[in-house]
């Protein structure tokens, strides 16, 4: 006769037991790391997301009673003019400098470095690297010296017989998208850089030699394989981009009036000029969620490429 012996208490529960103290176990060395992101990252956006239902402010009646105000900060984003301005110039600043600026050139730049000698990558990696490197402030004034009424570009102009304008102020957010591609494209040639190297040779080859011509080769053979690089570099730089605030602040502070005034220089001037913290965080929570939705379409572009 068998006799069958029920597991105690202690012993069924020390499996469930040990598993999870060792999971407890291996954080510890992570612990570190999520309280600095806990109080240097959440702390400061859950106190944002306060701030943006408040009157808070830096001078007046907001600053030595701060009360909760509702949805009326952003009513007052949305009914205001300038606030739509913002928005409009921020989205033809990263249209025209992110998404069709450093993204097609960064592509065009890989693939003329993939295909060149090894003098013109050296030459043209150290040129487009170097204006990357730059701090943005010294950037932004060569860039004006370049712009300027009398500068490099309407000389240049002028040399050919085309007649030149001050940039700066008849179409300053060109002039602030043109110079933030300048900057920002190297980032992309870079990173398609490392995609087309891991195309293999073999496959270019093959449609080669079944008549595909150079466009076509890219259009269907280069293109498609990078396509997972493609997404992911519109979503850094696009969100890179939605915040570009020294560049354009030390070229044109956001004029003349509002022509080049973007969302981050409009957040900037009401926080920190006319002192209203909370109306200031609450277009910084807009900025928030349009870099959220550019990230979205992004990320299932990247999860239908997957799929």
């Amino acid at each position: 006769m068998t006799t069958t012996v029920a597991p105690t208490a202690a012993a069924a529960g020390a499996p469930s037991r040990r598993p999870r103290g060792a999971k407890l176990v291996r954080m510890l060395p992570l612990s570190p790391a999520i309280v600095l992101m806990l109080v240097f990252l959440a702390g400061p956006i859950i106190y944002c997301v306060y701030a943006a239902f408040t009157n808070m402010a830096l001078t007046g009646p907001g600053a030595a009673n701060v009360k909760f105000v509702g949805l009326d900060n952003f009513r007052k984003a949305f009914s205001s003019n300038a606030f739509t301005n913002a928005i409009w110039l921020t989205l033809v600043f990263t249209l025209i400098s992110a998404i069709i600026g450093q993204n097609t050139l960064g592509l065009g730049l890989a693939l003329l470095m993939r295909k060149s000698t090894k003098i013109v990558r050296n030459f043209v990696g150290t040129a487009v690297i170097g204006a990357w490197v730059l701090p943005e402030v010294v950037a932004a004034y060569l860039l004006s010296a370049f712009f300027n009424d009398n500068g490099t570009l309407n000389v240049m102009l002028n040399a050919v017989g085309l007649p030149g304008q001050d940039w700066l102020y008849g179409a300053p957010i060109i002039a602030v998208s043109l110079a933030n591609i300048w900057r920002g494209t190297a980032f992309s040639m870079l990173v398609y850089s490392a995609a087309l190297s891991e195309i293999p040779k073999e496959i270019e080859e093959s449609a080669e030699m079944d008549g595909a011509g150079g466009w076509r080769r890219l259009a269907f053979v280069t293109v498609p394989m990078i396509t997972r690089a493609i997404m992911t570099n519109l979503m850094l730089i696009t969100l890179q981009t939605l915040s570009v605030f020294g560049l354009i602040y030390a070229m044109t502070r956001g004029g003349p009036g509002t022509k080049s005034q973007t969302l981050p220089l409009y957040m900037y001037e009401q926080a920190f000029s006319f002192s209203q913290i909370g109306y200031g965080t609450a277009i910084a929570l807009v900025m928030l969620a349009i870099g959220a939705v550019f990230s979205l379409i992004y990320l299932r572009g990247l999860n239908s490429e997957a799929a």
